[in-house]
Order: structure tokens, then sequence, then C-alpha cells
């Protein structure tokens, strides 16, 4: 039903910034899109949120004011701005959606479909 494309990630000095793409095509209404990461080791860990429709977004402590979150929808596609990278931000990052409503929007568990995940890289 949903089908998840992440791009944009790479290697980047800290201090940088990279923009991660989520392009998305469901045969039904996309309720909550979100962005996951999960460094070796740890846990996946929320990043940000949107609800489409409201425009209504969430952080998670840890990039708040340096991560941006948006869509495009004519281009099917969300984005993730991360500006002011630091070594920390390294892991895969993932591009989630859920077709219902989410209790928690930076809770992985509240979402169905999930893309491949894309590798960003921060050195110091």
């Amino acid at each position: 039903q949903v089908q998840l494309v992440e791009s944009g990630g790479g290697s980047v000095q800290a201090g940088g910034s990279l923009r991660l793409s989520c392009s998305y095509t469901s045969t039904r209404n996309i309720i909550w899109m979100a962005w996951f990461r999960q460094a070796p080791g740890k846990e996946r860990e929320g990043v940000a949120s949107i609800r489409p429709i409201a425009r209504i977004t969430y952080y998670a402590d840890s990039v708040k004011g340096r991560f941006t979150i948006s869509q495009d929808s004519a281009k099917n596609t969300v984005y993730l701005q991360m500006n002011s990278l630091e070594p920390e931000d390294t892991a895969t990052y993932f591009c989630a959606a859920a077709l219902r409503w989410v209790s928690e929007p930076l809770r992985g568990a509240d979402y169905n479909y999930w893309g491949q995940g894309t590798q960003v890289t921060v050195s110091s």
C-alpha cells in the first residue's frame, strides 16, 4: 500500500548540512510521516514527524533547532533538513509512514511502513 524511498544521505564534517528526501507512493491517505535513526549498538530514535494535512510537526530534543521536517505534497516527498550536524547524528536514517492516527508521533511502533534507510556520517 505504501512505498517509501529515502535518498540524500552521505558524509559531512561537523557543522555541515544535509537534506534527506523520502519519496512516497500510497494507495491510501497517509496520516503521519516521520524520520527515525539508528546508530550501531543503539536503539532506534524518533527524530522528527509531521502530520502533512495539518502541518503539525514534532522533534526530538536532540535535534530541535537544527533539523526541520517538511512535506511537498505536489512531489509526494518528505524532507529532513539537517543543519549544524554533529558526530552524534551519525546513523542510518529511515523514513516511516502511518495510515492511522498516531498517539506518539516519535514512537516507531506507531508506524506501519518503512523505507530502506540512508546512511549519514558526520566526522569531527
